[in-house]
């Protein structure tokens, strides 16, 4: 497979997303908590903070898989119920209900922009074949862990159902196998498997 010229990352960018960071990381852990920070969503603005001032090739298409799609849908979801009031597939309820802080709605919005700073990245450095695998551990080290440590009402990462539905289906334990696997099953190997292609062209 072949790769763009590798190039930098530009200094703006670096600078604005530190900006970002500097300003949402307490604002979260001051409004919802710190248990939120282990989605894989809040994960992903640490992780590309990292990936962005270190020019790795892998962090960054790490978090290319992990927003990709993910990022597609919030906003599906987010703008077909901002126009008609219905959510497709759900997810961004919080969005609003009256009830959710102004400033957390607002927060957000990163969701948006995520995407494009990753798969800009990618497009600036090339995409490496290992995010697969190493997103995949990370995905399964935060469900796991959320699993464990976090307070079940949040639903962190939807250990207890998804779109923030509390699942009787399965029983805990299945359940949390099926999640595991779907994460990358559905959500990075579409994305993976089209951007190699993309990019080998």
């Amino acid at each position: 497979m072949t790769h763009p010229v590798r190039r930098h990352m530009p200094l703006w960018l670096k600078l604005a997303f530190s900006l970002w960071i500097l300003f949402w990381a307490p604002a979260v852990a001051i409004q919802v908590g710190n248990q939120n920070f282990l989605w894989l969503c809040n994960l992903a603005n640490f992780l590309l903070l990292i990936g962005l001032w270190s020019e790795s090739r892998l962090l960054i298409s790490m978090q290319w898989l992990a927003t990709a799609l993910v990022g597609t849908f919030w906003a599906l979801d987010a703008g077909t119920a901002w126009v008609t009031g219905w959510h497709p597939i759900g997810g961004t309820e919080y969005m609003f209900n009256a009830a959710t802080p102004l400033g957390v709605r607002l927060l957000s919005l990163y969701h948006l922009i995520l995407p494009l700073v990753a798969g800009f990245g990618v497009c600036r450095l090339g995409y490496n074949p290992r995010a697969l695998l190493w997103q995949t551990a990370v995905t399964w080290l935060a469900v796991a862990t959320a699993y464990r440590f976090t307070d079940p009402v949040r639903n962190v990462n939807w250990v207890q159902g998804p779109f923030g539905i509390t699942q009787d289906w399965f029983a805990p334990g299945l359940y949390m196998a099926l999640l595991m696997m779907a994460w990358p099953l559905l959500l990075y190997l579409p994305v993976h498997l089209v951007t190699r292609r993309r990019l080998s062209q």
